[in-house]
């Protein structure tokens, strides 16, 4: 029994290289002798898990659709979802190559912005499904069940991706157009038209059902490849986007199992920048290799401070947390100190030197650092300082997370006390040994939300959680309120129709099936400054 086709080495991208190989090996009478058949067999296994870990590598890689300074991958994307949210702020300046999504103009169909956000699911959809199509149906192989299964995640991850940016929440928009499903039986690319959101979710929770049931015993030999917890830690969002509360807290619970978060001490410097820190369930493996490629299309040019080959340090366009958000913080809670103060101030920085030279904050290095801005961020490390290699790692997933979901499912499905007390142990054991999960006065949601928008801050969450929870996107409360640019400083409405991304022009012009997302206008400065998010208020 073959466990892998033949004749799917195109699809897998091989290449015209390895086909001339395979017909090299074909004697002139088109049969194959014994010796050529165990030779192929042998080569088709180690073919697909080249081109497996391919599919895992392009989840970030440098400079890899567009050969621009914001094309690396999902985590492009991540900085473009938090960049669109409340929280993370970016100067206005024409070092800013996401500034479309500051001011919104990423919703332009003729926008590289929205392009490669648009690009780089579909291409790893396309790429899985290739994949999956070169299997045998009656594969048996264990390790290629695995791979199988790890490579439905990523498909279910990369349309998760697609869905909440195109649409509103299943929960109000399970019935509306959300984006096009696309397998390798579509019978007309070129007419294609979006399915429902809730088809689109149920194709999500088939890949994430199968990838769970199929990953049992698997053991991964990088935290940069999707074992069980993973899956069930995917699903958990998913289901925490679909409402399903109660489903949310119980696959969260099982995915953290073996997981601790990070210690006090750990995030009392910078951190966030190693795959192998234990908190971290899946992330992205950068290597100086890759990072070469582009280095300043990479997590640690555009989110940590530290590097001497970055947007960030080296023309000032530093990554900044809302000061409406970071006024919230107790000063008793660790994270605090994740950014500096108005001063330019904060514990992370003590007894840290750039190169030899101290006081990193105010340290002003021509064309490789420029002085801080207030509210810059030091969560994101790198190592050393200084450093121009640019291979620092970036996290798809941490324990933290999962803890947060779970205190969320409880506390929506009915089980207030649970989800308080959960929250409250992560915290003051984590994080603020002061925490008072009522201090703040607001609602246990609310809370668990300020939790987030905290915790997980630079790591993608930031506008799909106000549409998830149907939220007004809310930066300021008014001028001179937040440090936001006057031009990016403004509020939307829940429902406003400008938070869902336009398609962009290529796929309008190709695929004919698209009916694109309308409705409202691009923001201007102080509008809608009276609206409040619940949290910030």
């Amino acid at each position: 029994m073959k466990i892998y086709k033949f004749a799917s080495l195109i699809a897998l991208g091989l290449g015209l290289a390895a086909c001339s190989q395979m017909d090299e090996m074909l004697p002139q009478s088109g049969t194959l002798l014994k010796s050529q058949v165990q030779q192929i067999n042998q080569e088709l296994p180690e073919r697909a898990e080249a081109t497996f870990a391919g599919i895992f590598s392009d989840l970030g890689y440098p400079a890899k659709l567009a050969s621009r300074p914001d094309d690396f991958g999902f985590i492009m994307m991540n900085l473009s979802n938090d960049l669109e949210g409340p929280d993370a702020v970016f100067p206005n300046s024409n070092y800013n190559w996401f500034s479309v999504c500051g001011e919104y103009s990423s919703r332009n169909a003729n926008y590289a912005n929205p392009r490669q956000r648009y690009r780089y699911p579909y291409n790893t959809i396309g790429a899985v499904n290739d994949f999956l199509g070169g299997f045998a149906e009656d594969v048996s192989d264990q390790n290629f069940i695995y791979m199988m299964a790890q490579a439905r995640a990523v498909r279910a991850y990369a349309y998760f991706m697609l869905a909440q940016g195109f649409q509103f929440n299943y929960q109000i928009a399970a019935d509306k157009p959300c984006v096009p499903i696309t397998t390798p039986e579509t019978p007309d690319v070129t007419n294609n038209p979006r399915a429902t959101v809730q088809e689109v979710y149920d194709y999500i929770m088939a890949d994430l059902n199968y990838a769970v049931e199929n990953l049992e015993g698997y053991e991964r030999v990088s935290k940069m490849y999707i074992d069980k917890s993973v899956a069930l830690g995917l699903r958990a969002r998913v289901q925490l986007v679909m409402g399903k509360w109660a489903e949310a807290a119980a696959d969260a619970q099982k995915a953290m199992e073996g997981y601790t978060p990070a210690s006090i001490e750990e995030v009392s410097k910078p951190a966030f920048m190693d795959i192998n820190e234990h908190n971290w369930m899946w992330g992205y493996d950068m290597t100086e290799s890759m990072a070469g490629n582009s280095r300043y299309s990479t997590v640690s040019s555009w989110l940590s401070s530290f590097s001497g080959w970055s947007y960030s340090a080296g023309t000032g366009c530093y990554a900044m947390i809302n000061s409406l958000l970071w006024n919230k913080i107790p000063a008793t809670d660790v994270r605090k100190g994740w950014w500096v103060d108005g001063d330019l101030k904060s514990p992370l920085l003590d007894g840290l030197t750039w190169d030899g030279k101290g006081d990193i904050a105010n340290l002003k290095i021509d064309d490789v650092k420029e002085v801080f801005l207030p509210y810059t961020n030091v969560k994101f490390g790198c190592n050393p300082i200084g450093t121009n290699t640019n291979s620092e790692d970036y996290p798809f997933m941490r324990v933290e997370e999962m803890i947060l979901i779970q205190a969320e499912g409880l506390a929506r499905s009915g089980n207030a006390a649970q989800a308080q007390q959960i929250l409250t142990a992560f915290v003051t054991k984590y994080r603020d040994p002061s925490y008072d999960v009522a201090g703040r006065g607001l609602s246990l949601e609310n809370e668990i939300w300020f939790q987030r928008r905290v915790e997980l801050w630079g790591e993608g969450f930031g506008i799909f959680d106000v549409k998830r929870l149907n939220r007004p996107l809310v930066r300021t409360h008014g001028s001179g309120t937040s440090n936001w640019p006057d031009a990016f400083a403004f509020n939307l409405p829940a429902d406003d129709p400008y938070l869902l991304l336009r398609f962009p022009q290529g796929e309008l012009n190709t695929n004919f099936g698209i009916v694109d997302n309308s409705g409202g206008k691009q923001p201007v400065a102080d509008q809608n400054n009276t609206l409040r998010d619940g949290v910030t208020d």
